[in-house]
């Protein structure tokens, strides 16, 4: 029988069943022990250390331990303190991305996703670089600056090459005063020598959801392809990490099994990344399994309340919060603007699943890979961020003046990354107001831009900040970063 392990090579010890069950049984036990979730909570709440603040973090097991407390009281505390260290680690800051869909062939049979070989009435497309020029001009057009590209697994349609060939044309399309500075990669797990070609490339991070970290529910939802073998896909960080690429980021799709098991993989995962290479993931996903073509969510029996989604959502801040954490379209604008309060730091806008999807004037729904339930423009959701107190932010300074992995976690964690983040927040959201926003838009932005300076505490700074939004209104000058 395998043993745990955190700093083990093996998934089946980094990820072990065995501990995983001791840790939800620890948990039930210690759900009513409240002089230790006093100690926990007092452990995960930010401390302040000389200008910036220091967060602890919380093991698999004292996050569990929280998760399972039914006291409305301590969840109510468990938000409060979710939304501090957001605050102290990323400040109102929300980070905007769109998806990028290439290509739906694959060869998995995934029973949750319509993408599966077997599925034959779904048109399957793949985009030409024509088409790919097309879809960045579209997005551009809109604002995005972030990209998260996608593709099925498909060695013959979809190999590496086609996939550096994209990234490489997204790269190099400059439309008006557009420019997609990031692109972060969601394909599938691959070998060491193909992820040193990503990270050539020049990706930001390589995104890879595990689905399930239960091995035996794995691979009965995998039954055919390369993605039925768990090790291999639950590897893959290891092999992107050993193959260069900085910043990886983690995800789990929460219906498929029991979301106390998986939220407790999930943290070990991060365990495991922190105690191998000293980073731990530079985001963490949370999708919900979604209606889709041939997909009735329903058929998985594990799906969780919006309470329940919310709360686990605020445990993984408090275990893990130097991470940015990502909601989708999947989910509702009413459960997106809850989870922005519990440490949401980056969200997807105007997003469309399908392939081709952004160069069509009509939403099309024929290659969606999921449902979109939050609908609204770019624009409508930079607005709406506003009009709730956050700053919408398309930066990609860090990336591009390599703070990334260990860099950047090491600002991260001592708290200093705002100093950089906030004035470049401000400055990226002057250029999406000059260049895309809408009126009504521009009327809510200017004003928080100019409150939002005032916070700015070095001069110097914020001298720079305000001559370089000054400068983006009166020229065409961009790219101004910290």
């Amino acid at each position: 029988m395998p043993v745990y392990d955190a700093a083990s090579k093996k998934a089946e010890e980094f990820i072990n069943h065995e501990e995983i069950l001791e840790t939800l049984s620890y948990a039930d036990a210690n759900k009513d022990n409240y002089p230790l979730i006093e100690e926990i909570l007092e452990k995960a709440r930010p401390k302040k250390q000389g200008k910036g603040y220091v967060c602890a973090g919380l093991t698999h097991r004292e996050a569990s331990v929280l998760l399972a407390c039914e006291d409305e009281a301590i969840t109510k505390r468990i938000y409060d303190i979710a939304e501090e260290i957001k605050l102290a680690y990323y400040g109102n800051r929300i980070v905007l991305f769109a998806p990028l869909y290439l290509s739906n062939y694959c060869v998995n049979g995934c029973l949750y996703c319509p993408y599966h070989l077997k599925n034959k009435h779904i048109p399957r497309k793949k985009l030409t670089q024509e088409e790919v020029a097309k879809e960045v001009i579209a997005l551009q057009d809109m604002g995005h600056k972030r990209l998260a590209i996608e593709a099925g697994e498909d060695p013959v349609n979809n190999p590496i090459e086609y996939i550096l060939e994209c990234i490489q044309t997204i790269y190099s399309i400059k439309h008006k005063n557009g420019a997609i500075r990031r692109v972060n990669v969601n394909i599938a797990a691959t070998t060491v020598e193909n992820y040193t070609k990503l990270k050539n490339a020049g990706i930001g991070t390589y995104i890879l959801f595990q689905e399930t970290y239960h091995k035996e529910s794995y691979e009965e939802l995998h039954p055919t392809g390369p993605k039925h073998d768990y090790a291999y896909h639950t590897e893959a960080m290891d092999r992107a990490m050993e193959g260069g690429i900085d910043d990886v980021g983690l995800g789990v799709l929460f219906g498929l099994e029991k979301y106390r098991y998986e939220f407790a993989g999930l943290l070990m995962h991060a365990e495991h990344l922190e105690a191998v290479f000293g980073v731990g993931p530079h985001t963490i996903s949370v999708p919900r399994v979604k209606k889709a073509d041939d997909i009735d969510p329903t058929a998985f029996d594990n799906s969780l309340s919006d309470e329940m989604f919310l709360k686990l959502a605020a445990c993984i801040r408090l275990a893990v919060p130097y991470t940015g954490m990502i909601i989708s379209t999947r989910e509702s604008e009413d459960v997106r603007s809850k989870m922005l309060r519990v440490g949401i730091s980056q969200v997807s806008g105007g997003s469309r699943t399908s392939v081709g999807g952004y160069a069509e004037e009509e939403r099309p729904h024929d290659t969606e890979q999921f449902d979109v339930s939050d609908q609204r423009t770019l624009d409508e959701v930079v607005r709406w961020l506003m009009e709730n107190g956050h700053i919408p932010s398309f930066c990609t300074a860090c990336y591009r003046a390599g703070r990334t992995g260990d860099r950047f976690m090491a600002l991260c964690k001592s708290g200093q990354i705002l100093n950089c983040c906030h004035p470049n927040a401000l400055m990226t959201l002057s250029e999406y107001l000059e260049d895309y926003a809408s009126e009504e838009t521009k009327k809510v932005g200017y004003p928080l831009i100019d409150e939002e300076l005032k916070k700015i505490p070095n001069p110097k700074v914020l001298e720079t900040a305000q001559q370089n939004i000054i400068d983006i209104k009166n020229s065409n000058r961009r790219d101004f970063r910290f």
